[in-house]
């Protein structure tokens, strides 16, 4: 009998012979290796090896009698069977013929590749990888195998990992017969990334289940230690629709800490472990260990892979040091966000705060509460309570029995794609990871909530605290005549918006990426020796991993935006431009530096007047080359620029003439350009305007306070701010009547709208033609909108 098979004899459905990992490689060493993605050559040991090795050895019948009075609840009663069926295994003696074949076929790659080659020897189970369950490090993969005796020698252990109660336990999750999940073993050269890179390439925002984005991770030296969670790789997005049509920038990017890396230990034989980990350089910590070039590169991996399995991914790939290139080694459908339903919206909304006990990466977006339990050591898991949030370092797969029946799971380490984040995520259970110090800052039978509902980051409260959970049919929303869209400033929410049924983005404030992401004025960035010593320290901090200030300023903001304008590609993302008040601006890092000192900053050095101003023209011009870059480089043409507080048709024209200064031409390459209505001298000069503009969009705010005179803020007259009084609705209607008269678009961004039900009810009678939105307000009044429009119909 053959039990060898090269990779480019093996197709996706061999699965029955190759297990899921052999299978996925064969598949695309054949079908998309001549396309240019590299993948390492290899062979695999087929499943009819292992059945003839076992029944040659008699020992399937000594393997059944361990699972027939099987109790999986009893964790130590499940390790010493799992124990037994590895050694019933190790055992066996290899048949000659199944010997003979590897030999000959070990001899045959070393002829490929030369003496030196360096194996990765892989399980790959009839049950693993599939559409339904993952088998994400279940069972054993050996590196570094240079000799014919090491190979044997991984190959047997690798079919005795069949058998570790990690593997019994997940199989019997997921319905598996234990007995006829078959093993076989993938052997190809390995790609050197001890010396190199590695990570891994999801073709689905693992998070929120945002299909329109690649996210990669990636760190120093062999991939394990991402899986293991026990360092923060780095991460990175590109967008698959503006990448598709030619455009190859990064989307968004994080640095991990990297702050250890796993490479080749010497050994002396397989049973002893042929890795180390060690510390990785202090300055390769403090820079991304992959181009853009390289994510790009391995985007277009991902996209060619996805298309041709024609479903979401999850894929591995190394890049080797001595030849730089960089490889795939595996591929795997995406077991959980691929498949929940995208007809359903579900929204975790925690009602409460309370004091911040510590934080990480968000992993799910649930919320769960109960008492902590801290359990940092792989021996104490038997005593784990049902219900407790475990607290752990780390986790391995010798972890999962008790990960099903935890509320919440926090880890010291690791990003959002190691063992524990990939766990959670597929048991549903809310996961926060790389929450530095967690098992010192939480102590045994604490109440805590865990928030995984506010973005990106990962929040333990301190305390019980109240949320609920709303769960929606987007089917069953109905279509408005007028648009809804939504207002979003941070980008860290955008993914988990993007199935929100809306008409795009309304507002995106760039005052939020500048005060969160960049963190320093604009022009402090460009004049840093205008400032002093202590800030001229921490700009360089701030900027140390680009080649100056400006294109820290640029790439910073760009990214931000363009993550906003992803969610709702190629629906309309209006930009506002900022919009900070001289004394907001000097809150940034170097603004004392920069801006005056005004009694009322509300109606001061805000807005348009800003721009063409010389305190800060040359900041606005930052401003103006990051949106050249969201819209050019990139590629999101669906971004509208908008002005805000435009006082007058003379202001809009210098702010547009400085625009065209700076690349930003009305109409070419299809921009458009908004301006805010928010002073009631704009709205009475709406003709003048619109020759100017090609729409508008109401702030409610601030034309509420300059319509009625009153400081929204302030405690001792707040009482009369009403953004649904009678003048500034009459505001309002000038405004939209003015505009539709000239034929320009008319929404509003306000705040008015979102709170008050009868104010929407009112714009929409008016004709306006959007309703930008709180995004917790966009489901309900679609339902208003709907019903009013039916009712006039």
């Amino acid at each position: 009998m053959q039990y060898i098979k090269w990779l480019e004899e093996i197709g996706i459905d061999d699965i029955g012979l190759v297990g899921g990992k052999g299978a996925s490689l064969g598949e695309m060493y054949k079908s998309l290796a001549p396309s240019g993605i590299c993948i390492p050559n290899g062979f695999v040991i087929t499943s009819d090896a292992y059945k003839t090795l076992l029944s040659a050895n008699k020992a399937w019948e000594k393997l059944s009698i361990q699972f027939n009075k099987l109790d999986l609840n009893d964790i130590e009663d499940l390790q010493k069977r799992s124990k037994e069926c590895r050694k019933i295994i190790l055992e066996c003696t290899l048949p000659e013929d199944i010997a003979q074949q590897i030999t000959q076929a070990f001899e045959r790659i070393q002829g490929e590749y030369g003496d030196s080659i360096s194996l990765a020897v892989r399980s790959s189970a009839t049950a693993e990888d599939s559409s339904v369950a993952s088998f994400a490090g279940q069972n054993e993969t050996y590196l570094n195998i240079r000799s014919l005796q090491e190979l044997f020698d991984a190959y047997k252990n690798c079919l005795a990992s069949n058998f570790t109660d990690r593997s019994i336990h997940y199989k019997y999750d997921h319905r598996f017969d234990v007995m006829k999940v078959y093993m076989s073993v993938v052997v190809m050269k390995m790609a050197r990334s001890d010396i190199g890179v590695s990570g891994v390439v999801f073709t689905i925002d693992t998070e929120s289940g945002f299909d329109d984005v690649v996210f990669i991770n990636a760190t120093y030296g062999i991939g394990e230690t991402i899986v293991q969670g026990s360092v923060e790789p780095d991460s990175f997005y590109v967008h698959k629709p503006t990448l598709k049509k030619g455009y190859c920038a990064v989307l968004k990017r994080k640095l991990g800490q990297k702050a250890i890396r796993m490479i080749f230990a010497n050994k002396k034989d397989i049973m002893k472990k042929s890795t180390k980990v060690v510390k990785t350089p202090k300055d390769d910590t403090k820079r991304f260990c992959i181009s853009d070039d390289d994510v790009i590169k391995l985007a277009q991996y991902a996209l060619k892979i996805e298309e041709h399995y024609g479903k979401s991914m999850d894929i591995e790939w190394a890049k080797d040091g001595l030849d730089g290139n960089l490889y795939i080694v595996q591929a795997r459908p995406e077991t959980v966000e691929s498949k929940k339903k995208k007809t359903r919206y579900e929204a975790y909304i925690l009602k409460e705060r309370s004091k911040v006990l510590t934080e990480g990466h968000a992993v799910g977006a649930k919320i769960g509460h109960g008492k902590i339990q801290k359990i940092t050591d792989i021996s104490a898991i038997g005593r784990f309570k049902a219900g407790s949030i475990l607290v752990a370092p780390a986790t391995s797969p010798d972890w999962e029995p008790i990960m099903k029946s935890a509320s919440a799971i926090i880890t010291e380490s690791g990003g959002r794609t190691c063992h524990a984040a990939i766990v959670a995520r597929e048991l549903g259970v809310p996961a926060i990871v790389g929450a530095k110090d967690a098992t010192k800052l939480l102590h045994n039978d604490q109440d805590v909530t865990v928030s995984c509902a506010e973005g990106e980051k990962g929040i333990v409260y301190d305390g019980i605290l109240g949320y609920e959970i709303r769960q929606i049919d987007l089917c069953s929303i109905p279509k408005t005549k007028t648009k809804i869209m939504m207002n979003l400033g941070n980008p860290d929410l955008a993914f988990s918006l993007a199935s929100l049924p809306v008409d795009g983005v309304g507002l995106a404030r760039m005052e939020f990426i500048i005060s969160t992401y960049i963190k320093a004025h604009p022009m402090a960035l460009i004049y840093p020796e205008k400032t002093d010593k202590q800030t001229i320290k921490k700009i360089k901090k701030l900027t140390k991993m680009h080649n100056d200030n400006e294109t820290y300023f640029i790439k910073s903001l760009s990214e931000g935006i363009a993550s906003i304008a992803s969610s709702v590609y190629p629906k309309p993302c209006i930009v506002r431009m900022s919009d900070f008040k001289s004394n907001e601006y000097a809150g940034l890092l170097g603004g004392k530096f920069f801006e005056p000192k005004e009694a009322n900053p509300m109606l001061g050095l805000r807005g348009a007047s800003r721009y063409t101003h010389p305190r800060y023209k040359e900041g606005f011009a930052l401003e103006c080359k990051a949106m050249k870059r969201v819209r050019e480089e990139m590629g999101f043409d669906n971004v509208i620029l908008m002005i805000p507080f435009c006082r007058s048709a003379k202001e809009a024209k210098d702010v547009i003439g400085v625009m065209e200064e700076y690349g930003l031409k009305r109409e070419e390459n299809d921009l458009q350009i908004y301006a805010m209505c928010e002073i009631p001298n704009n709205i009475m000069e709406i003709d003048a305007m619109c020759e100017l503009f090609d729409g508008f969009s109401i702030g409610s705010n601030d034309l509420a306070q300059l319509t009625l005179g009153v400081d929204r803020d302030s405690e001792t007259v707040a009482f009369d701010y009403d953004e649904h009084s009678y003048g500034v609705m009459k505001m309002i209607e000038m405004a939209v009547q003015g505009a539709k008269r000239n034929c320009r678009h008319i929404g509003i961004c306000g705040q008015g709208p979102s709170d008050s039900i009868e104010m929407a009810k009112d714009l929409v009678s008016m004709g306006i033609d959007s309703l930008s939105l709180n995004p917790d307000s966009v489901l309900s009044i679609i339902q208003t909108v709907s019903e009013l429009e039916d009712a006039s119909n």
